[in-house]
């Protein structure tokens, strides 16, 4: 500043004194018009500026987009600045964050699972190799001491005790393994942090904190010690517990097993790191625990385990048991699986049999019990036991006899039900339609037409192929008296020699005919018929024919034959049995033959 310009000020200050040490009002004995400029040569004085360019300046401050492009130069320094100080700036952020993040995944949900896919997808892919990890790990000590002969001790301690056999492996491999970490305040006592490996059992953190603080306080009265000196370890049978303290804060290890002497370098860097990192908070400590979550991952260090590594033993003697094993399962199975298909065969043989129905089976108490309806016609069903190779003292059966409607038992228990003629065959359809094909004497026929209603499964009768035996017999003695002949000597009513013995035959049959038409409610007529050869005239030989059939109608009717019965004719030698050619035709022509006719009863 020039001396001008000193001098210049020096006057300004001391007429402002002057006037300021007067007790009237400014406004009514100055000139305030007067007192303005004053005031702003003072200004551009002290501020080292021209009026001018003072004036450039207060109409920089009033513009309000100037003052905006000002803030936003100084606004991220003054961020940091805040943030340094107290947490307050990030508590009065808290919700404007929420709020903008509401809104962005209101409007675009892409965009924040783009920005977060870099940082959620390896912290994933880390937690699940984790697990991962642990899970081998212990699957690893199960199975090598799975086997051996201080398993079955082992697996003795794990029901006693209720826990899992891969506990106990654990436990009992185990070298050392720090199962919790606490961080401590020195001052008060209180837990700031706690981590705890896997599979471990806690009780109430905050109250185990309490005890070390106590039990620590307790020697430090108790006992002649310093007070800058501290307790460094507790044992409690397999447990034991590393203090590490630091400034503010102290870190204790649960420890199972023993722990080798680098564990505490481990202990003593996390403690370090600790204050290192939360040296104001553990100053500021008032009771939130909040604060020191960043000090997780330095106590998550401290959880090491470690566990004894299996001498390389030789398996003869297990892969041999397990040989034995694998060998006797495959033969049980073989033969397991051939019961069963045996049995599976058997029930198959079952289900196609006829009058067979298989509702269920099942296997009980190792034997095979068998149920289902069967028709006492079927076949037995303890006959197919040895057709599917299965033993019969391993199966039980249980049925419930029911009538099948299948065609032969509807055929066969009609014919037990008709008590037919072995002469007759019965056959059923699946309509039940009963054929009847065959002979049978008639009563028998009129009466299976009757009674074939009665027949369970039988709708209708069928007896067209059935013939009465009596009708077959009348055939049959019909045609033996038809075939029958009685030759005549040349010109004679006498028989030629050896032809009288066919007439007792003749009589004999015809009576058994006579017999089988009466049965049959019918009668009959037997017609004589004489013959002659071409000798002589026809008058003649129409005389002779007649003579010689009216001469063996009277030889029957002196044997017992009714005379009703006949009819006689002479035809003379119209009807030639063989052309006249030889002497031998001219002999057969002469003849007497026989023909019945059957006709209605009159009686």
């Amino acid at each position: 500043m020039s001396k001008n310009s000193t001098n210049k000020m020096a006057k300004i200050f001391t007429q402002i004194s002057s006037n300021s040490s007067q007790h009237s009002d400014l406004s009514t004995n100055n000139n305030p018009v007067k007192n303005n400029d004053e005031l702003s040569i003072l200004r551009s004085l002290l501020l080292g500026v021209e009026p001018t360019q003072l004036n450039q300046l207060y109409e920089r401050l009033e513009n309000p987009q100037i003052a905006a492009e000002d803030i936003s130069r100084l606004l991220p320094e003054a961020i940091i600045l805040r943030s340094q100080q107290d947490q307050q700036l990030g508590e009065a952020m808290v919700s404007t964050v929420e709020t903008a993040i509401q809104t962005s995944v209101k409007k675009d949900q892409d965009i924040l699972s783009d920005t977060f896919f870099p940082i959620i997808g390896p912290a994933a892919r880390k937690a699940i190799s984790s697990v991962l990890h642990e899970m081998i790990q212990s699957l690893n000590q199960t199975l090598e001491h799975s086997l051996s002969p201080q398993s079955l001790q082992w697996r003795l301690e794990a029901q006693k005790t209720g826990k899992s056999f891969a506990e106990i492996v654990l436990l009992r491999t185990l070298v050392y393994r720090v199962e919790q970490v606490f961080l401590i305040h020195k001052q008060t006592g209180l837990l700031l942090q706690h981590v705890v490996a896997t599979q471990v059992k806690i009780q109430d953190p905050e109250l185990v904190s309490a005890m070390l603080t106590a039990i620590q306080d307790f020697v430090k009265d108790s006992f002649n010690v310093q007070q800058d000196e501290a307790l460094q370890s507790l044992q409690f049978g397999e447990l034991t517990v590393w203090i590490e303290e630091g400034p503010q804060a102290v870190v204790a290890g649960i420890v199972r097993g023993n722990p080798p002497q680098n564990l505490r370098l481990i202990l003593q860097e996390a403690i370090a790191k600790i204050h290192r990192r939360l040296n104001r908070e553990i100053h500021a400590f008032t009771g939130e625990t909040e604060p020191f979550n960043p000090s997780k991952p330095y106590l998550q260090a401290c959880l090491a385990a470690r566990y004894k590594s299996p001498a390389r033993r030789n398996y003869i003697y297990a892969w041999t048991f397990l040989g034995t094993i694998a060998i006797a399962v495959g033969v049980w199975g073989f033969f397991a699986l051939r019961e069963q298909l045996r049995w599976y065969s058997y029930l198959d043989k079952l289900d196609s049999q006829p009058g067979i129905v298989v509702t269920s089976s099942k296997q009980q108490n190792g034997k095979y019990i068998v149920s289902g309806m069967l028709d006492p016609l079927a076949v037995d069903p303890q006959t197919f036991l040895q057709e599917a190779d299965v033993n019969p003292q391993k199966v039980i059966g249980q049925w419930k006899f029911y009538l099948s409607l299948e065609p032969q038992f509807i055929a066969t228990r009609a014919k037990e039900f008709l008590q037919t003629p072995k002469s007759v065959s019965l056959k059923a359809d699946k309509k039940g339609i009963l054929y009847a094909t065959g002979s049978a004497p008639r009563q028998w026929i009129l009466e299976a037409r009757k009674s074939w209603r009665f027949i369970p499964g039988v709708t209708q009768f069928n007896d067209q192929n059935l013939e009465e035996l009596e009708l077959i017999q009348f055939k049959a003695y019909k045609q033996q008296i038809e075939q029958e002949m009685l030759f005549f000597s040349e010109g004679q009513t006498e028989l030629i020699a050896g032809e009288a013995d066919k007439l007792t035959n003749l009589v004999v049959v015809t009576n058994k005919l006579l017999d089988v038409t009466k049965y049959l409610g019918k009668d009959i007529r037997i017609q004589v018929t004489g013959h002659t050869n071409t000798t002589g005239t026809e008058q003649t030989n129409k005389l002779l024919s007649q003579a010689r059939a009216n001469k063996i109608r009277v030889d029957l009717i002196a044997k017992g034959i009714n005379s009703n019965k006949f009819n006689v004719v002479g035809v003379s030698s119209s009807l030639p049995l063989k052309p006249e050619l030889t002497p031998e035709a001219k002999m057969a022509n002469r003849r007497v033959s026989f023909r019945i006719f059957l006709i209605e009863n009159t009686n």
